[in-house]
């Protein structure tokens, strides 16, 4: 990589970072984000052991922990938990969320792409809506397959949030027109959604975070067994309870997915 690059690519995680810092104080009023139902915590809990069963004291890593969200479904499965994520704003909020539910997870403050973890340490590593920010997936993933123990799984939940059906495109657009004369919710503030857009147009899936490409790549980056899950359905229906009718449409029609992967 050139010096150019180089630059061009460290500026963009500042920007990734300073990002998501900003968007802790109200990532838990969001839905999609934190979990507001009981139903809906069961379906995440399903999909989880769906696919790395019970934790039964197995270290876990939640990468881009964020609040802790996947961490709390972690720690209600029995794992023995570590959360990191490199915005201090949202470990500030992790950290008083897990104080609050008397959990004991552990919280670093971290990059996903250089863990700086040991090899082997890790039966299972997770994240949630992480993929398609990375600059560099490849190497990110054999980041991850290096700290994880041989036979562990890593559990990714994504999307891609760039190429969208023509029903998600008009939800959308509906959406973010009755939010302009006060009839629907942003997502997001106007400056912040910008922001939002400038980042997906220059991350390694500005042209969308597409499930086979990521299988694809992490069977480059050396791991076995990799699957896809589509079926999302049990925890959008249950989200779709706190979206308006428009965004719970956007969101059931999205490519949205989960892909597990063992070393």
């Amino acid at each position: 990589m050139d010096t150019a690059a180089a630059l061009s690519n460290h500026d963009l995680r500042d920007e990734i970072k300073a990002y998501w810092s900003q968007r802790a104080a109200t990532f838990d009023t969001q839905p999609g984000h934190e979990i507001f139902s009981e139903e809906e915590r069961a379906a995440w809990h399903q999909l989880f052991r769906k696919h790395l069963g019970e934790g039964a004291g197995r270290p876990a890593l939640d990468l881009a922990c964020g609040t802790a969200v996947v961490s709390h479904l972690l720690d209600d499965l029995g794992f023995k938990v570590t959360g990191m994520d490199w915005a201090e704003p949202m470990l500030e909020r992790a950290r008083a969320k897990a104080k609050q539910r008397n959990r004991s997870i552990r919280f670093l403050m971290g990059d996903a792409e250089n863990t700086m973890e040991g090899d082997n340490a890790y039966d299972v590593i997770t994240n949630r809506h992480l993929v398609w920010t990375l600059v560099d997936p490849l190497s990110c993933f054999r980041e991850w397959h290096r700290v994880l123990k041989p036979g562990g799984k890593l559990l990714i939940v994504d999307g891609d949030f760039v190429n969208k059906t023509l029903v998600s495109r008009i939800a959308g657009q509906l959406n973010r027109l009755l939010a302009k004369v006060g009839l629907a919710a942003e997502h997001r503030p106007p400056a912040l959604g910008e922001t939002h857009q400038s980042i997906l147009s220059r991350v390694y899936f500005s042209s969308g975070a597409r499930a086979d490409t990521v299988a694809d790549l992490l069977r480059q980056a050396g791991f076995s067994k990799v699957t896809v899950d589509y079926d999302m359905r049990a925890i959008h229906r249950t989200q779709r309870r706190n979206f308006s009718f428009l965004k719970g449409l956007e969101r059931a029609t999205q490519h949205r997915y989960a892909v597990c992967a063992e070393k």
